[in-house]
């Protein structure tokens, strides 16, 4: 029997595969500051090295990929790059890329720094977590969860494919 996969089916796997792995794991990240902060603060640091790793070897090489895979599937379809559902989610995808490379990346790295800095002033007693902290761990979370709705638009624009 012989298996007759064509390029753009090919594309579409990948683009897929992409987006679950590369960004499907974003998702998670909204609940490791929680589960390590209720478990011992002293897991904090583990916790912004596993975003650093995820936003910098899993999300942001799975944005290039949707976008390298998602230009390829629209111009063998045939589709106008100026249409309201492929423009939108290609501007989605420069947010999502520009984000993590200019916010959370940074973000984690200070936030590391200041988590390892709090921890290290509690002489291993109870963590007192610092205000400065705190601050940028709400604002993390505020930057997340629109990025999170953003990929959720990404994932609607594609579906439905509105105005098409």
């Amino acid at each position: 029997m012989e298996l007759a996969v064509t390029s753009y089916e090919l594309s579409l796997f990948v683009h897929i595969t992409a987006a679950i792995i590369g960004l499907g794991a974003t998702f998670v990240e909204s609940l490791t500051y929680g589960a390590a902060a209720r478990l011992d603060p002293r897991h904090l640091p583990y916790k912004h090295a596993l975003q650093l790793t995820i936003n910098g070897f899993l999300a942001l090489p799975a944005l290039v990929v949707l976008l390298a895979t998602g230009l390829y599937q629209a111009s063998e379809a045939g589709f106008d790059l100026g249409r309201f559902w492929l423009a939108g989610t290609m501007a989605i995808v420069a947010a999502l890329a520009a984000l993590i490379a200019a916010y959370f990346i940074p973000q984690d790295r200070r936030l590391l720094t200041i988590a390892k800095r709090d921890i290290a002033a509690s002489e291993g007693g109870e963590v007192k977590l610092s205000d400065e902290y705190l601050r940028r761990v709400f604002r993390e979370q505020i930057a997340g969860a629109v990025a999170d709705l953003l990929v959720i638009a990404a994932v609607f624009l594609m579906v439905t494919k509105p105005g098409l």
